[in-house]
């Protein structure tokens, strides 16, 4: 995840809630992309350090444990700017500039000047994160399947001119679909902090209330005793991810015969939302009273990473003929 700052429950349904269920199937390695976060806000970056560390404690907060997975920060582990590099030896231009979501950000962040190096090298630098660690599967919802098989397009272009020994160093990934709810924000369009309408993980249960309060509804619903449809409306979105089977039953047939008001029905949303967000809040606040803890966990995770990254290095070093580093100078 790039470190935008706290998380909202977007993020947390859209990618954080299905990797705490992974780390007890799979080997995994979670990270923050400080360094992707650069390829759009290169200009500020005096947030960066302290988003850093608010994302890990979301994840943290979430349940990822890191006795069960490694969590570390891209910047810490070097390797990844080498594969880059030499990747980027090798990537056809065109290949970078057919990214659907290239032009996309350009013009949905007209206020940012993204005609830099960095920012078309964007789809490498997430294959790169991805090959270093010889990956089987990456977990994504269908909107990121793309960018994988731009990294697997990647693979097979490397593996073409430098053949490994026995097998390919650079495995293609296989795709892992992961369920990834539609959540709306409280105007009803998708959650995003560029919209300004995201419910955070950190929000206290009465700013949740009063989020909720001003939500959009179904516009059929103009008055009370109008009846609505739990389908269209954005609240009944929240219902069918959060609320229990009773309550969205409960949901269905008083939205439906105008038995009860949008109040009383937000009122049960923002119930479920915060018996969902109490738990992580405290958890939360635990590692928030033990910073050098939470530094330790990415600094940890770091060393995990380089020590894997650097099998691979060594692997496309040799496979590209060149110098092997002495012991002492390799980036450890």
């Amino acid at each position: 995840m790039r470190p935008t700052g706290k998380l909202h429950l977007g993020n947390y349904m859209g990618a954080l809630y299905n990797w705490v269920r992974l780390q007890h199937d799979y080997n995994c390695y979670f990270f923050v992309a400080d360094w992707h976060a650069l390829t759009t806000d290169y200009a500020d970056t005096s947030n960066l350090r302290q988003n850093t560390i608010d994302v890990t404690l979301d994840w943290l907060a979430a349940g990822l444990d890191p006795e069960r997975c490694v969590l570390f920060v891209q910047s810490l582990v070097p390797q990844h700017a080498e594969l880059h590099l030499l990747l980027s030896m090798i990537m056809p231009l065109g290949w970078l500039e057919r990214v659907p979501t290239y032009k996309e950000q350009q013009q949905q962040l007209e206020e940012k000047d993204l005609t830099t190096y960095g920012f078309l090298g964007y789809p490498l630098l997430m294959a790169t994160d991805i090959l270093i660690y010889q990956a089987d599967f990456v977990p994504v919802g269908q909107d990121q399947v793309a960018h994988v098989e731009v990294t697997r397009e990647v693979a097979r272009r490397f593996n073409h001119f430098y053949p490994g020994k026995a097998a390919p160093i650079l495995p293609e990934p296989q795709v892992l679909l992961t369920p990834s709810p539609k959540l709306p924000g409280t105007d009803g369009r998708k959650m995003s902090k560029s919209y300004g309408n995201t419910i955070l993980l950190t929000d206290p249960a009465p700013l949740v209330r009063q989020k909720l309060k001003t939500m959009v509804t179904d516009p059929a619903r103009v008055r009370r005793s109008d009846p609505g449809n739990p389908d269209v409306c954005p609240v009944g979105d929240l219902h069918k991810v959060f609320s229990t089977p009773d309550t969205l039953e409960k949901v269905y047939a008083g939205c439906r015969s105008a038995g009860i008001g949008c109040i009383e029905c937000k009122g049960w949303a923002a119930d479920a939302i915060i018996a969902e967000l109490e738990p992580m809040q405290q958890r939360r606040k635990k590692y928030e009273e033990q910073p050098a803890l939470v530094h330790d966990i990415l600094h940890s995770g770091s060393k995990l990473a380089r020590a894997r990254a650097e099998e691979t290095m060594e692997q496309v070093r040799d496979a590209m003929h060149l110098l092997k580093p002495e012991e002492g100078e390799r980036a450890q």
